[in-house]
């Protein structure tokens, strides 16, 4: 274990609340570290704020004001979502002030394996996956990152026989310095969150951090059928595992004979895989390369692909409705997730789109658009993504003002036998707070048809 003396008699400002800012603020006090906390929102509409207060922290509410630098501060502890564009962050990396976020601090303070499990697309599929095959393997599989628990927070509280399964963002990975898993899953790299990163070559970087202080003890799980990825994992000096719907890859995960293959060893065929989508073939993919390595069973993998039907708001099945199936694809908050969700099906669709407009067009969509028969749109990029719709041909396009009002103009619009999808192929920010909050919402909705 590497206690976290790094920060001990150190002055921390902790940038930003939320669940991380608030457990690595609380985790760095408990290392001696001289913790301020600055939050943009106020006091007075804080309850993290006020709970801080209350224990005797420094807590400064309502504006991030740069003074806060002044006091010889040693580290920035960012939340992830705020960007390094914020006047604050420019200011702390212009002075040479590491910034960075709680995964570092994780890092530092696990007991625990961990596997680190990051991509534009299908995270959280294959850290659910990795953590159902890890069950009855002797050791003790905790979920935990970007897919709801705080990571610091639970490798503070880990053990040797634990091996934590951490889903994480470019967001969280660009504020690492020395973090290296034992595990380290990069699953493909597509255009997303340029208005963060600046450019596709910041946001590749931010993945590869996954891989950068990884040794030859390490193991480096990667998609060898996406370039960008391939060109990052070779950079490591971690044992190389690649996974690959298209080549035999004997030293890592593939397809052969309709069956998955593990380095050479059948793990199951494909016909008892109930999770639907060519995409999740390569989450399932990369899953049992990760949890293989981390000691997972045939027998229990093999449970989980026969039972696993996907995770809430990805490609979730929610009901049917006189003959007509309704998904629940809230997470797709990029056009790759949108195309992937679409491509999963083979009868035409009723698409539901649109969400916060991030500058970008949707003529990427456009194949996948000629497979819908009807769509709905809602958000920001509803003109956008109408243009992208009129250019696939498709002759039925509604505007509707929000989700709630997509399902029932998207039921009037369907026959016995349609597919019924909320894809948004959009972040949720324009109208919701998260994806599950839209998620829930379309789910909702669809049942009050009944």
């Amino acid at each position: 274990m590497n206690e976290l003396k790094t920060f001990q008699g150190k002055n921390v400002l902790v940038l930003g609340l939320a669940k991380s800012g608030f457990a690595a603020a609380k985790l760095l006090k408990s290392y001696g570290a001289n913790v301020v906390v600055n939050d943009r929102t106020p006091l007075e509409e804080n309850e993290q704020a006020k709970v801080l207060v209350k224990d005797g922290y420094e807590v400064v509410c309502g504006a991030h004001p740069l003074s806060l630098l002044d006091r010889q501060t040693d580290y920035v502890v960012k939340n992830p979502g705020i960007p390094y564009s914020n006047p604050i962050v420019n200011e702390a990396v212009r002075r040479g002030i590491p910034v960075i976020t709680e995964v570092e601090i994780a890092g530092l303070v696990s007991r625990a394996e961990m596997i680190a499990i990051t991509g534009s697309n299908g995270k959280t599929t294959t850290t659910t996956l990795v953590g159902d095959m890890l069950k009855n393997s002797g050791r003790q599989p905790v979920v935990a990152g970007n897919i709801g628990t705080v990571l610091s927070e639970v490798a503070a509280r880990s053990n040797e026989s634990d091996v934590i399964v951490a889903e994480l963002s470019s967001f969280q990975l660009m504020g690492t310095v020395t973090y290296a898993p034992r595990i380290a899953v990069l699953l493909n790299i597509f255009k997303a969150h340029l208005d963060y990163h600046g450019s596709l070559e910041e946001y590749a970087a931010a993945k590869g951090r996954i891989f950068a202080n990884q040794t030859e003890k390490d193991f480096a799980v990667y998609n060898a059928d996406d370039e960008r990825v391939t060109e990052l994992a070779h950079k490591t000096k971690a044992v190389k595992v690649p996974f690959s719907v298209t080549e035999v890859c004997l030293d890592g995960a593939y397809i052969k004979d309709g069956c998955l293959y593990f380095r050479e060893e059948k793990i199951i065929s494909l016909k008892d895989i109930v999770l639907p989508g060519q995409h999740n073939l390569e989450n399932i993919l990369a899953a049992v390369a990760a949890s293989k390595l981390a000691g997972a069973t045939n027998s229990q993998i093999q449970e989980t692909l026969k039972t696993f039907t996907g995770v809430k708001h990805r490609l979730q099945y929610v009901t049917t409705v006189n003959g007509r199936k309704f998904y629940n694809d809230s997470k797709a908050t990029n056009i790759l997730a949108t195309q992937k969700a679409i491509s999963a099906f083979g009868q035409k669709i009723i698409l539901l789109a649109g969400g916060l407009d991030r500058g970008n067009e949707f003529d990427d969509l456009i194949p996948q658009l000629k497979q819908v028969k009807s769509i709905v749109l809602f958000g920001q990029t509803a003109p956008k993504l109408q243009r992208a719709a009129v250019d696939a041909g498709i002759e039925d396009i509604k505007l509707v003002d929000n989700v709630g009002e997509a399902v029932p103009a998207a039921y009037q619009n369907s026959s016995e036998g349609d597919i019924i999808l909320l894809s948004p192929a959009c972040a949720s920010w324009d109208q919701f707070k998260t994806f599950e909050q839209r998620g829930d919402i379309f789910i909702n909705s669809v049942h009050k048809l009944k």
